[in-house]
């Protein structure tokens, strides 16, 4: 088939890379376009826009994808399907109607479960033991279309949601492929997602990967896996912000309050609702990010000195 794909950030790069080493041909990508990055805010191309150029291929980017030259380009590819991965911006309806099979989207969720932007991370966060991949056909609402194929994927107990999307990009990468060849060959027929066990994943803020140390020690572990790597999750220490990667949980100790520091040569806890947790990496604000144990070598908290609202 005559693909055009659709996608931005690194977790769309695998599926692209399948795609091009499939037996499709990929006529262009469309991306979001340049936008400012790092300390300079110079214009940098998405990971997609980027590969994209490595092999020759057009990359279209229009601020919108309803703008008429944008759908202009589209008709004259003439594409047989629009694969999409992570594109970031909603399609209008008069571009699903332009390729033949409409476009497919990759979405990292057993649909219904986990429809919107951070499927990965609240399926981290809620404690499921199973997620995976869903090829849909994409129509105007917000990941409910027709479902043509799926993956599973297990969660692990120390995933977070950077191991687990690596996981499903690879995973997914390979249904979508599938996925193509099965539309070519006119052997996938798509149902329609059932109208239970619809569960919502919209983005999380870097308000919302504040820790809460009155939480039970669980919560507290998957929040933390499910903001890393981003947004993040952070507490404070004497009114500075705290950045923490995963945390340990200490089911036998319960002898500290929540938020409660209690730091010896090798490790810091912290008290939760439940029971302790080992701090991991940690990053101080304006500062690199260091074993846990540097920075109270450094900081030397005093006996009681607790994270968070009550520090």
């Amino acid at each position: 088939m005559r693909l055009v794909f659709a996608g931005t950030p690194d977790v769309a790069l695998p599926a692209l890379t399948a795609l091009l080493a499939s037996r499709h041909e990929v006529l262009a990508v469309v991306t979001r376009p340049d936008a400012p990055a790092g300390r300079g805010r110079t214009l940098q191309r998405s990971p997609v826009g980027a590969l994209a150029d490595e092999h020759g291929l057009e990359a279209l980017t229009p601020g919108r994808p309803s703008e008429p030259d944008f759908l202009a380009r589209l008709a004259e590819l003439a594409p047989d399907c629009c694969p999409v991965v992570a594109y970031g911006a909603l399609v209008p309806r008069a571009a699903l109607g332009i390729p033949k099979h409409g476009w497919v989207n990759l979405h990292f969720s057993l649909l219904p479960a986990w429809r919107g932007a951070a499927p990965v991370q609240h399926a981290v966060w809620h404690g499921d033991d199973i997620t995976g991949a869903t090829t849909f056909l994409l129509e105007e609402g917000l990941d409910t279309g027709p479902v043509l194929g799926v993956v599973t994927e297990a969660i692990r107990p120390t995933d977070t949601s950077g191991d687990l999307l690596g996981r499903l990009a690879v995973s997914g990468a390979g249904l979508l492929v599938a996925t193509m060849d099965a539309l070519d060959a006119g052997v996938m027929a798509a149902a329609r997602q059932p109208s239970d066990g619809v569960t919502l994943a919209p983005k999380i803020t870097v308000d919302d990967a504040e820790v809460d140390w009155t939480q039970p020690a669980i919560r507290v572990d998957r929040q933390v896996r499910a903001c890393t790597p981003a947004p993040g999750a952070w507490t404070t220490y004497s009114d500075e912000r705290l950045k923490l990667g995963p945390v340990t949980p200490l089911p036998d100790d319960t002898s500290l309050a929540p938020g409660e520091l209690a730091v010896d040569k090798v490790r810091v806890r912290v008290g939760t609702a439940t029971h302790a947790v080992v701090l991991g990496e940690v990053r101080p604000q304006g500062k690199k990010a260091m074993a846990a144990a540097d920075w109270a070598r450094g900081t030397r908290p005093a006996v009681g000195a607790r994270l968070g609202a009550t520090s």
